[in-house]
Parts: C-alpha cells; structure tokens; sequence
C-alpha cells in the first residue's frame, strides 16, 4: 500500500467515547513512519495509529495542541515475513483511566510501555466524530504504510477485545476470526475482507474511496503468508524493494558493500515440492541468476553460483552449482522472460533432490518436473539436511556487474503491480501463476509448506 490510502467522512457515531480499531498488517519497509489510521484537522488536532521511525507502535491523540492520550510501544516491529495482528480497544468511559485503553498484539495484551498517557474520563476519539475524515493507509497524507493491510475492522460504540476477531489454535497459534460475530454501530466497518475490496462488508455501506495512489490485490494474507524477497537479508546488496517485496533491483556499484550479490527469498523448503516464477523486468548489463541457495549473502563479492550450495540458471543460458557448469540444453533468457523454478525436495536421484527450470512455461533441457521417476533433464541438488543450513531459498541476483530487477511471483498473481495474463493450472489451488503449476508441486507459503 506505499502511496497509497483509503479514504470516507464519518457519520453521526453511536458513542464518540467508545470504539474498537482490529486489523492484520504486513510491513514491508523498516525505519520509517507509516499511518495505519488517522484523522486530522491540522498539526494541533488529530489522532493516529501508526508506527514510528524506530519500527514501534503508536496510538495518539493531541487536541488544541495538548496530548491527549499517547502510547508507545517498548517492543519494535520488524518482521516483514508476517502479518501483525493489532487490536486497540477504547472505552473512555471508565472511571478507571487503566481500563479505558487496551491493546493487543497477536491475541495478547501489551502491558509494556515506553510512554503510556491515559485518556480523561469520556474523552472523544477524533477517528470517530462526525463530519471528520477517516484515513486508512496513511497519516497527514503522507506517512504512507508500506505493507498490507487485510480484515480491517472497527466498531461505533462497542469495545471489544482480542478474542472477538481471532483465536488460538491447537499450536498455540494466533488465527484469524474471518467472519467475527461483533456489533459495528452508525460508523463502524469491515474492509479489506477478501482482496483489495473497500467495500464496507458490516452491513453499513460505510464505504471507503482510494484516495490515491494505486490499491493491488494480493493472495498473501494472514491465514497464508506468502514467500516474498527478503529486505532483511539486504546488509552486502544494498538492493531496493517494491510491490509489497515481490520486486527487488540490485545495485551496481553499492555505495557502501553491494557488488556481485543476490537477494533470497523469506521462507526456507526442508522438504515438499514448490513452484514460483521470477520475472527479469529489467536488466542493465549484468548477467542475471535465478535459483537457489542454502543461506542468505555472506560477503561483498559473492554470486550465487559460486556457492557451494548455491544453484543458479544464468541469463546467458548456463546452470552452474559452485561455479562449476551443470550441462545440458538450457535457453539464454532477456528482459520480460519468466523462469519457473521447481524444486522436489521429497524424490531423489543418485541421492540428490531435484531441480527444474522453465522459460516461459517451457521446461528446459528436455525435463518434466510432474513425473518423478524421470531422470531428464533433472539439475541434482544437495539434500537440505546435508547442507550447511538445513533448508533451502529461492534466490537471484547478478554475476557481474549490472542492476537486474527481478520480479517475483510466489504465487500472488502479480508481476509488480500487473496481474498475470492468463492463470495457469494449479491443482494445489493455492497461488496464482502464469504458467501450468507441475503436477505434485504447490506455492511457496505457509499453507503450501503445511501440505
């Protein structure tokens, strides 16, 4: 959602004093501020909910210039592999001032606090007054959140907790409450339900408008977190990310450590067998490589087929494992070309895993990924459990100079921020792909990893 924010005029609301504000968000970026809600009138009046240069979290209200209420978080928030789960719950109307604020982070309440500012006793919420704009996405039309949002809710007169939009499972894990059973009030609402909706689904018809920037659809979401490039793992590369870290562009020459390195992805394979495409948008010279690797960029000067447990398929059309030619009949790629990678962690050859790559849908060096007993074409990748990780990276980057951009698709459907032309076959149903999903293999996501 960088650049991008929602928009609607609050009506006459059920109670000013009390709200519940629940929503699932995935950032993207650390280090900067970024709006979540907010309402403002000007810099002496307004409120938000956002998170701070220092990746905590804020919730804070001035009015006429003095702080009304205002939370800091102790704890930080840089995990871009995974959906937060925020609920902040408002009843001003407690003659306590401890009970009139409560906030929840993955189902538990957060009790730790840098600055922890009570409202007074029936203290409007500024989010919630009438004729006031609401904002989803950003603060002060700026501040833009650099993530994705999904089930944003918030209910006019009732203060909920937790337990009302998500639960515990048998693991122990926070899930999510897709169709919670709450009372929404004159100006609650329900947004981001399925997709890239703002249609308010409360009952309301309390809709939300873009009010700019461009609002894409995604399959990742809090009940299937999809892999994505990993902006953690970016201290040597110095790349830049987009479209919700699915696009990364290398840099050449870095300023500070960036040359010759590749980017890996945030989800690691042990086992099963997984699909993804990655997209060469662009190219300046350099001499892409796409596939894999046990671990993540150790060094200023490290190509991913160099690596012992690195595999790449290059742009000039070689496979290379530890700088060392894999042979076969492999095509040369250039900009806008697809490659698939396939990866089958679960058979094996000579004891070896199986690899396969694809060019626009057609598998390379005579091989076919969906019958596992062929030996054609087959690219013999080390057992995750004897490399020096135990798992294994989607990965890609440049092996000389050169500033690729590499656009992935882990199953979300997208190139950047464009759809694919026509959906492939995909017998897993999860992901959306622009070619033939080979039979057996599923995206490379929570769910994909659980089959």
């Amino acid at each position: 959602m960088a650049s991008t924010y929602l928009t609607r005029t609050q009506g006459t609301p059920t109670s000013a004093d009390i709200c519940t504000f629940s929503f699932w968000v995935k950032k993207c970026a650390t280090g900067s501020s970024q709006g979540i809600f907010s309402e403002r009138v000007d810099t002496n009046n307004n409120v938000r909910i956002r998170f701070l240069d220092d990746d905590t979290i804020q919730f804070f209200q001035t009015d006429a210039s003095a702080t009304s209420f205002n939370f800091i978080s102790n704890r930080v928030f840089r995990d871009t592999s995974a959906f937060y789960h925020f609920v902040v719950k408002y009843d001003s109307t407690q003659s306590t001032p401890s009970d009139r604020v409560f906030i929840y982070i993955n189902g538990v309440e957060e009790t730790s606090w840098d600055t922890e500012t009570y409202p007074s006793q029936n203290l409007d919420i500024r989010f919630n007054v009438s004729g006031r704009t609401a904002y989803v996405g950003s603060f002060e039309l700026s501040n833009y959140l650099n993530g994705s949002m999904s089930h944003v809710h918030f209910t006019d007169g009732t203060a909920y907790d937790a337990s009302a939009f998500g639960q515990f499972d048998a693991n122990g894990v926070w899930t999510i409450k897709t169709s919670p059973s709450v009372t929404y009030g004159t100006n609650g609402f329900f947004i981001l339900e399925d997709g890239n909706s703002v249609t308010d689904q409360s009952g309301n018809g309390n809709n939300f408008t873009v009010g700019g920037g461009t609002l894409t659809n995604t399959e990742d979401n809090p009940s299937n977190v999809f892999c994505t490039w990993n902006p953690l793992d970016n201290f040597y590369q110095e790349s830049t990310f987009a479209y919700g870290n699915t696009q990364v562009r290398g840099k050449y020459p870095g300023v500070i450590y960036g040359y010759e390195t590749f980017n890996t992805g945030t989800l690691g394979m042990t086992s099963g067998k997984y699909y993804w495409e990655i997209k060469l948008s662009a190219n300046d010279s350099g001499a892409t490589n796409i596939g894999i690797s046990d671990n993540v960029t150790t060094s200023s000067a490290q190509q991913l087929q160099q690596r012992t447990y690195g595999w790449s398929y290059a742009k000039d059309g070689s496979v290379k494992n530890n700088n060392s030619s894999v042979g076969g009949t492999w095509s040369s790629y250039t900009t806008g070309d697809i490659i698939g990678v396939a990866l089958n962690l679960d058979d094996e050859q000579s004891g070896l895993n199986k690899l396969y790559f694809s060019k626009n849908g057609v598998w390379q060096n005579g091989a076919d990924p969906s019958n596992a007993s062929s030996v054609t074409g087959v690219v013999g990748v080390t057992k995750p459990e004897n490399n020096s990780s135990g798992f294994y990276l989607p990965a890609g980057g440049d092996e000389n100079a050169g500033n690729s951009t590499l656009q992935a698709n882990f199953g979300n459907g997208y190139f950047g921020e464009t759809a694919v032309a026509s959906a492939g076959t995909n017998a897993s149903g999860i992901g959306i792909f622009e070619y033939d999903v080979p039979t057996g293999y599923t995206a490379l996501s929570t769910k994909g990893l659980n089959l």
